[in-house]
Parts: C-alpha cells; structure tokens; sequence
C-alpha cells in the first residue's frame, strides 16, 4: 500500500506520511470522511490512489465509489469513465454497469445507455439491485437536454473515391480510356465526424428533437475532398417500451470543393424492447435528391432497414440488420433497388471496447446507362473491426482504430471498386 499511496496525488506529503499505515478499508473509510464533510478532491484523490492497489477487489471498490463521487458532483462524463474502468477489469459488476447506463442517460447516449442494461440483464441482475434499476429508468425518462459528440482522424485509405483500377472501360461505341484522376486514387486524409442534437421536453412522453451533424473527409489533393451537414427537426414520442421519432430534414454535399447534392428527406425511427436482453430498431426514410452536375440522376430514395440487437452476456452482444433501398432517377439507367445484411459484434475489455461487422449488399439497375454493354448488377461485399480504447483516455477523449474493407464486383466498370482503409483517432462524447 505505501507504493501505492506514493502516487496520491492532491494530498500533501505530511498527509500522506500520516496514513502511510492505514488499511485498505481504513483509507476508504477515510476518503467516505472526506467525502461527506465536502472534501470531494481530497476523497478523489485517495480513490485514485486505491484504484492502483495490487488487490483488484480494492481497485474495483475504488473505482465504484469514485464514479458515486463524480456523479454527486454531475461531472457524468468523469463518472462514466470511472465506471468503465471497472468494468473493463471486472465486467460481472452489475452495480457499476448499472451506474454506467445511468451516467450515459444523464449525457444522453441513451442508445449506449439501454445497451449497458441489456448487458446486465444478461449477466443477471439480482433482486437486492432492482433499485437501481429504477434509478436507472428514472434517468431515461430524464434526458440530458443538449449533447453531442465529436470524433477527429487520420485516415490512410487505398482507394478515397472508391474508383476502378481500370486503364479502360468497355462502352457500346468503343474502349474508354479513363484518366488519372477518374481511376483508384490512394492518399492520407484527415477525418472529422460530429453531431450536436437539443432535447425539449413538451411533456412526459413527447420531445422536440432538433439534430445537426457534419462528416468532412479532407485529402492533400482537394479535388476528393467530401463534407456533407445535415440538419432534422424531429418530435420524440416515448412508450414504456418503444420510442417513435419521426422528423424532416436536408442533407447537402459537396465534392471537390462544388456542390455535389442536395436531398430533402422524411424519416421514421421506432425502437422496441423486445424483452430485457434484446432490442428492434425499425427505421424508414423516403428522400427527394438532386443532383447539381447531373440532372439525370435526380429521383427519389426509399430506405427500409430493421435490426435486431441482443446482449449474450456482461461483456458481449451481437446484432444483425437488413435492409432494402429503392433509387429512382431521370434516367432509369441510374434507378436501382438495393438490399442486403449486416452482422456486427461487440465484446467489452479491460483495455475497451472490440467490434466487428461483416455485410453483404446487391445492387440491380433498371436498364442499362448508354455508353455501357450491361444494366448496373453487383455484390457489395465489406468488413470491419476497430477497438475504442478507454484504458488511455484523457480529458474524455478516447483512441479509436478502425480498419475496413470494401469489395464491389460490378458488371458496369464505373462502379466496380475495392479499397482498404483505416482510421486512427479519438472520440469523445459531450
């Protein structure tokens, strides 16, 4: 313990000297003292110093009452670390993933927040826990009125405008000889992903849910650089088990640094609990795109998609999605309809969070595009995998790594691609 008290920072050396003999249970009995009389630093301090006790049982209890701590001081985002820390080490702790959800409702990642129950629930949660159940809840129903998240990278990417390899390309007249900037193009950019979102309760059941979000991928060369912004207005509706958020929005993009497209879009999400483990996400859009370089193009998208998530134990889960698309356009040549799965899994780690997913998409063109032999058919094959590591967190910002990979056998050349990226980053949720 004397090496362990070495490290306490925020107590004074004659401090330290005088408890440099007490017991583990002494030094919380001493830091809860400290606590209730409305020392917070100095109870935080012993808790951080106890967190690197050889003893995990100790870092464990540590680490609980520090994120208590955090959360009667509001500072939830410090709490969730906290909580996270434990779990990482010890993910069978029911109270402190329970805490946790609670802590991510308080920030409003209500998402994360009901996957953090399913993850209790499926560890069990004991009968002597079901106020903290409640208090969760209870959390849920009172959400976090503004928040938001930001996430910064750099991105090495095989292929950033997801072009062929081909020198040439078979057309109906004679062989088309792409150039340079039309064909696979690899380089190092920069990534940056945000949203912003304001809950405004009208009453218990019933939100006004403005959103706003922006994705900028950003390259030496300026003639691939993609920004898109978005911008909702969405009412929230929710049931005891099911959430319903219709909203109306527009989405615009530029490529190249010109204005790409412009799309006015309807969307319908409903979130069902199916029971204490598992989730049913049901989402629908209807979009009216145009598109400025090609007016040919211009039509119509209906999206479906319905995923299905389930919590296997404390430490992982799993999910599967489908959907399906329809594209109209000007020019049927450009019309498609689209569909395909998705199955994603997730285990949480002492070191973070570990995720992959694996999909597969087919694409069908109405008719064929006049310069080409064939009508659009393809398989879009993908994979990913990335972990987000809490263990080095600073000031709320996490390391992210993600690595993916894309796969599209096309029968028209324009559209028949494959790529390798990755993105090195932090994340962080506000």
């Amino acid at each position: 313990m004397g090496a362990c008290l070495a490290l306490l920072a925020g107590v004074d050396a004659q401090a330290q000297e005088a408890i440099e003999g007490l017991s583990a249970a002494q030094l919380f009995d001493l830091a809860d003292a400290r606590r209730d009389a409305g020392s917070a630093d100095d109870a935080l301090a012993l808790y951080d110093a106890l967190a690197r006790d050889p003893d995990a049982d100790v870092r464990a209890e540590a680490r609980y009452r520090k994120g208590l701590t955090l959360a009667d001081l509001w500072r939830f985002s410090d709490a969730a670390v906290a909580f996270r820390a434990l779990l990482d080490e010890k993910p069978d702790v029911i109270a402190a993933r329970l805490e946790l959800a609670r802590m991510l409702a308080a920030l409003g990642r209500e998402s994360e927040a009901r996957r953090e129950l399913r993850q209790a629930q499926a560890a069990g949660i004991p009968p002597d826990a079901a106020p903290m159940v409640e208090r969760f809840a209870a959390a849920l129903r009172s959400q976090k009125r503004f928040g938001g998240s930001i996430e910064l990278a750099l991105a090495p990417d095989s292929n950033i405008n997801r072009a062929t390899q081909a020198r040439t390309l078979d057309t109906i007249i004679a062989p088309l000889t792409l150039s340079e900037d039309a064909r696979a193009q690899s380089g190092l950019g920069g990534r940056a992903v945000g949203q912003a979102f304001a809950k405004l309760r009208l009453n218990d059941r019933i939100s006004l849910l403005p959103r706003f979000a922006g994705l900028a991928n950003v390259y030496g060369d300026d003639r691939f650089n993609d920004i898109s912004a978005s911008a909702l207005l969405g009412v929230e509706w929710r049931g005891d088990a099911d959430k319903v958020s219709p909203s109306v929005g527009q989405t615009y993009r530029w490529f190249g640094g010109e204005s790409y497209a412009r799309t006015r879009t309807a969307t319908v999400d409903w979130v069902h609990a199916v029971d204490a483990r598992s989730q049913l996400v049901t989402s629908g859009s209807a979009s009216k795109a145009r598109y400025e370089k090609n007016a040919l193009q211009d039509g119509a998208i209906y999206d479906l998609s319905l995923s299905y998530e389930r919590a296997l134990s404390a430490a992982t889960g799993l999910s599967l999605a489908t959907s399906v698309t329809r594209q109209t356009a000007n020019d049927p040549g450009y019309a498609t309809w689209a569909g395909g799965v998705t199955v994603a899994g997730w285990r949480e780690t002492r070191w973070g969070t570990i995720y992959a997913s694996g999909g597969a998409r087919r694409t069908e063109g109405d008719e064929r595009l006049f310069l080409f032999p064939e009508r659009r058919r393809e398989w879009l094959l993908t994979a990913r995998a990335g972990m987000t590591m809490r263990a080095v967190s600073w000031a709320g910002f996490a390391p992210t790594v993600r690595v993916s990979f894309e796969d599209n056998e096309s029968t028209v050349g324009i559209y028949d691609y494959s790529r390798v990226a990755a993105e090195i980053g932090v994340v962080r949720a506000f």
